[in-house]
């Protein structure tokens, strides 16, 4: 059975060779890659949501160079210690699945046998993911529309990505662990400061959440070296300051051959009341 449901008439759906159908008789076809598309078209808000080619491209090299294995590494010891045998885990942006299958194959090398499957409205950066793990489903869809059955999941991760907590309360056990990692207050800070005369840090806070209970704020801080303008524009074009830092900051940056910056994040942990 698949952790997936009908996203049009939320029955469940069961997982063949080439499609995923309901009783119903919906079907929906696996892409070559190996996701399928769940996002029906009264929740699309554009032609193509989410990531488009360049920024899904930007994503997939830079991460697959591990600049940001300090935090794949925390999650995967917390989800480690917050699953069991069996685990059910969702990831809800999941990108080009870089987290996704660093915490499945951490799980899997602990002797685990977890059921796993990551959506994201982008089709461009799911292409990557499906392709990276084909032990882990992958939908488009809308983490505003999860097409996951209710109160089925163990362990729902969400990295940088919108906070519908709405559906994450639906679709996790009570019990069930949430993992929400948003940028700490110094993120890229060195990145920033060429980027913008007058950088300001992120804020951070503490938000109690309805429905879920505060176990821990776990810390990542780490600094990383760029040592090329490839990896750097990478850096840059898969941020949101690739769309709103003015001409004179990305001059600056593109001028540089190498880039020392620091990293730092916050993985707020919830426990599903």
């Amino acid at each position: 059975m698949s952790l997936f449901r009908c996203p049009v008439c939320t029955a469940p759906l069961e997982r063949g060779r080439e499609a995923y159908r309901c009783p119903q008789g919906h079907s929906f076809d696996i892409s070559k890659e190996g996701y399928t598309y769940l996002l029906p078209p009264n929740q699309k808000h554009s032609a193509a949501p989410g990531d488009d080619k360049g920024m899904a491209a930007a994503r997939r090299e830079f991460l697959s160079k591990d600049y940001y294995r300090p935090l794949r590494d925390a999650l995967c010891a917390l989800s480690l210690s917050h699953t069991q045998e069996g685990a059910a885990l969702l990831d809800t942006g999941c990108g080009e699945g870089y987290y996704t299958a660093g915490v499945y194959e951490a799980l899997r090398s602990a002797g685990r046998q977890p059921v796993m499957a990551g959506t994201d409205i982008s089709k461009f950066i799911l292409r990557h993911a499906a392709k990276r793990e084909k032990q882990i489903e992958f939908a488009v869809a809308s983490s505003y529309r999860l097409p996951v059955r209710d109160e089925s999941i163990d362990l729902l991760l969400n990295c940088f990505s919108p906070l519908a907590l709405e559906e994450f309360r639906r679709v996790l056990k009570p019990g069930g662990t949430f993992l929400y990692v948003v940028p700490a207050a110094e993120h890229l800070w060195e990145l920033k400061e060429i980027l913008y005369q007058h950088p300001y840090p992120n804020e951070e806070k503490e938000t109690p959440y309805e429905g879920f209970a505060y176990e821990a704020i776990v810390p990542v801080d780490a600094v990383i070296t760029l040592p090329c303008q490839a990896d750097i524009h990478a850096l840059f074009q898969m941020t949101p300051y690739y769309w709103k830092t003015p001409k004179e900051g990305a001059e600056r940056l593109a001028a540089l051959d190498t880039l020392t910056t620091r990293i730092a994040f916050r993985i707020h942990v919830f426990r599903k009341n």
